[in-house]
């Protein structure tokens, strides 16, 4: 059984990117740990994330990928079960650090996220737990 990681924002739950192994009943395994909640996966670390709706998704709850833009290409959000188009200023914000936005529903963002960093590729992703 993968071990419970802590929700403290303050720290990550792991310090290096890692591929999400599975996902479901409101959470995520990855690196021989579970996670329940939302997770932003960025290429040095993987954190807890408040998100849980698309709806919720902007700048603020992003920082973390704007903090790290110099490490990023693309950012890969996914969005629960639900589709979802982002706002314009948001992906002119991110388009202005050289940021490309997909979002996609949460089942195909983790695929697409687990193939890009397996090729090491310069991917984030910003992935909405699921029932």
């Amino acid at each position: 059984m993968p071990r419970q990681t802590t929700s403290s924002s303050d720290a990550p739950h792991l310090p290096r990117s890692a591929p999400i192994e599975a996902y479901g009943n409101g959470g995520f395994a990855f690196a021989e740990m579970s996670h329940r909640g939302s997770l932003l996966c960025l290429p040095d670390a993987i954190w807890a994330w408040p998100v849980t709706t698309a709806s919720d998704i902007d700048e603020a709850s992003l920082a973390r990928v704007f903090a790290a833009a110099n490490a990023i290409d693309t950012l890969i959000i996914g969005t629960g079960t639900d589709l979802w188009v982002p706002r314009r200023g948001l992906r002119e914000a991110l388009r202005a650090v050289d940021i490309v936005l997909d979002s996609m529903q949460t089942g195909p963002a983790i695929r697409t996220y687990n193939i890009m960093i397996g090729e090491r590729r310069r991917v984030a992703a910003a992935l909405i737990a699921v029932p």
